[in-house]
């Protein structure tokens, strides 16, 4: 009998992306790491630290504080966004050009750069001559989101709901238009109300779709960074300091090289943790 001749050779194709992953991720990553448990004071001389840093972040109150704050501005933008994203995809035409006008209006802020978002809400919001700024001024209400914290939250939250929106309804959209029509006439013949539609057929259908969106929109604006720092520069004060704002501000404004790398990991873990805890919750029961 003949044995079987195995080729490797394909292993090559893999090999240019191995490459690029760990040239992009796994460098970067261990560099991070070496950094988290060492010290250094130039010259590329180091000294060890051993976890020193990792619990020097944890009993931070400055990293609570941020914590906190991203916490707090992840959980708004998803209750605003999800159910704002559905409403929208469940509006939204299902045949005739009105389909691909409504696509290509929802696709429009999802190409505007980050930093471009930031700046435009930037002029946007300006009390004394931004559109939104003297508008609400002009009826009434005391806005400034310079210097005002209520208003800055406003603003950053108002920003992220109009960038970030679109991206849940394209894919509840899509999630919507898979549905098979046999759902929907047997619901008709039952004479099923719209609540009752949206509950048992077409929310359960939408399940994996509302799972990523979920997902992405939580990674999103848990490592949100450009857009508020663009707009506010994490002011008034720390009311916008975020997580990756308050990151950045420790490695490059204060040069605290090993604290910023304990903290990253932290912050890397989290978001990891977070997003594995809630898929296995979310998917439990799938097959």
């Amino acid at each position: 009998m003949t044995a079987k001749t195995v080729n490797q050779r394909a292993w090559f194709l893999v090999l240019p992306v191995v490459v690029l992953v760990a040239f992009n991720a796994v460098i970067p990553l261990m560099t991070v790491v070496n950094y988290s448990v060492q010290e250094t004071f130039g010259d590329n001389i180091f000294f060890f630290e051993g976890l020193k840093w990792f619990e020097q972040v944890l009993h931070s109150e400055r990293f609570h504080a941020a914590l906190g704050r991203q916490f707090m501005f992840t959980a708004m933008v998803l209750l605003i966004e999800i159910p704002l994203g559905v409403a929208i995809a469940l509006a939204m035409p299902r045949k005739g050009i009105g389909v691909s006008i409504c696509l290509v209006l929802m696709s429009l802020p999802l190409l505007i750069p980050w930093n471009v978002v930031g700046a435009m809400w930037n002029i946007f919001a300006l009390p004394d001559i931004g559109l939104l700024g003297k508008t609400l001024n002009a009826i009434g209400f005391d806005y400034n989101y310079t210097r005002q914290p209520l208003s800055a939250w406003f603003t950053v939250l108002a920003m992220d709901v109009w960038h970030w929106t679109s991206l849940v309804v394209l894919l509840a959209y899509a999630g919507l238009t898979a549905i098979p029509d046999a759902y929907f006439q047997a619901a008709r013949i039952d004479g099923a109300s719209a609540w009752a539609v949206f509950r048992y057929i077409q929310l359960p259908k939408m399940k994996r779709v509302l799972t990523i969106a979920i997902l992405l929109r939580f990674m999103d604006s848990f490592m949100i960074y450009t857009e508020p720092f663009v707009l506010t520069g994490g002011g008034p004060g720390n009311t916008t300091t975020f997580l990756s704002i308050d990151l950045v501000k420790m490695a490059l404004g204060q040069f605290d090289l090993g604290p910023a790398a304990a903290m990253s990991l932290i912050y890397f873990l989290i978001i990891l943790l977070v997003s594995w805890v809630f898929y296995t919750f979310t998917m439990r029961d799938e097959e």
